[in-house]
């Protein structure tokens, strides 16, 4: 299990291109919305993000309603983690439906430059792709949401969306640890 560091308001979103499950390349300013980007690092077998893979849908639906560009990256090693490869991101994306792009990042490149730590690790930008967010989807982790889940990633998005800043306290995102290829 890890969690990633608390965020880092004001850092500078990375540019970067990455190849998606729709076989085109994706660019970190063509990704964003008019009032940001959620960057979502995310994999095909981590049991946290299984878990709240429905959630982690509508809640991306409503932050683009918002206004955001989002996209969930793997950066997962596939060939330790077969299960996380291009062809299994692109089925899981398919059979899923999901409502952005998925991302494939082989050299691990762009999850060392921001810092991931986790499935799921959220990163939340403003209109400036400044961080305002590094905190979890929801209350509930990866069990089932109950009527009293406080939508926490969807809160600090509409105000990011409001103020161009995030919520000052945040609770940091647990899950499996990034699965880094052999040095």
């Amino acid at each position: 299990m890890a969690t990633p560091p608390a965020c880092d308001f004001g850092w500078n979103a990375v540019p970067f291109t990455l190849v998606g499950t729709d076989g085109k390349p994706h660019a970190l300013q063509g990704l964003a919305g008019p009032k940001g980007l959620l960057l979502m690092f995310i994999c095909n077998h981590c049991p946290y993000v299984l878990g709240v893979l429905d959630r982690l849908k509508t809640e991306a639906e409503a932050v683009q309603a918002l206004g955001f560009g989002v996209a969930a990256i793997c950066a997962n090693d596939a060939e330790e983690y077969p299960e996380d490869s291009f062809e299994k991101m692109a089925e899981m994306a398919e059979r899923e439906g999901f409502p952005f792009p998925y991302l494939h990042d082989e050299t691990q490149e762009v999850a060392r430059l921001y810092g991931a730590a986790c499935t799921p690790d959220f990163f939340g930008f403003n209109a400036d792709l400044q961080l305002q967010y590094r905190g979890r989807l929801d209350s509930a982790g990866k069990g089932p949401a109950g009527p009293d889940t406080t939508r926490e990633l969807y809160e600090a998005m509409k105000m990011i969306a409001e103020t161009g800043e995030g919520p000052r306290e945040q609770v940091p995102s647990m899950g499996c640890s990034i699965k880094w290829k052999a040095a």
